[in-house]
């Protein structure tokens, strides 16, 4: 019976060690299997950021383009009117008698002013550029007469829109030059915040 009972007590160290063995094999492996879930995980986690970054490049391209479009749009019309007489009427909207002549000079400088507005929105200008552009602008006492008489226009904007701050810019810029003591206009109101 010894001898049997030195073979089976064999035998269970040998079962032990197997199943020690086999239960260190199941668990490394477990640990290998969570690891590569935890690895996809902050891979899918990832992809999904990359994708919303994608989204809403795609979205910010949308809205430039319609900006652009709509821009288009709005020069067709204002062209349309400049060049039909019939047309002008509708769109004078400034206090006073406006004769068409100047109708047309205030149209005009509206497309050159919203023109730079636009490329500072689309990002072709930065803001410092765009100063420069409505610096220049306003060196015409037509644009300055133009700029006065839509005063009213700009009153109705909300002011945390791009139009209602940089026409609060112009008309600092436009006090600044007024109130320059050089004729170097084109450095008064000179800013660094591009």
């Amino acid at each position: 019976m010894a001898a049997r009972k030195t073979g089976i007590r064999g035998l269970g160290s040998v079962a032990t060690a197997a199943l020690t063995l086999s239960v260190a094999g199941t668990m490394a492996s477990l640990l290998a299997h969570r690891r590569a879930v935890e690895a996809l995980t902050r891979m899918h986690t990832e992809v999904l950021r990359r994708l919303d970054a994608l989204e809403e490049q795609h979205r910010q391209a949308a809205r430039r383009a319609d900006l652009l479009e709509y821009q288009r749009d709005h020069r067709q019309l204002l062209l349309a009117a400049m060049e039909d007489q019939d047309l002008l009427p509708v769109l004078d909207t400034y206090q006073g008698d406006v004769p068409p002549q100047v109708q047309k000079q205030y149209l005009f400088a509206n497309v050159l002013y919203v023109h730079a507005l636009n490329g500072y929105r689309i990002g072709l200008l930065s803001r410092g550029e765009l100063r420069g552009h409505i610096r220049m602008l306003f060196q015409s006492p037509t644009a300055r007469a133009y700029w006065e008489a839509t005063r009213p226009h700009r009153a109705s904007l909300r002011d945390d829109t791009d139009e209602a701050e940089i026409g609060r810019m112009t008309d600092e810029l436009l006090l600044e030059l007024d109130e320059a003591d050089t004729d170097e206009w084109w450095v008064v109101g000179d800013s660094t915040d591009d």
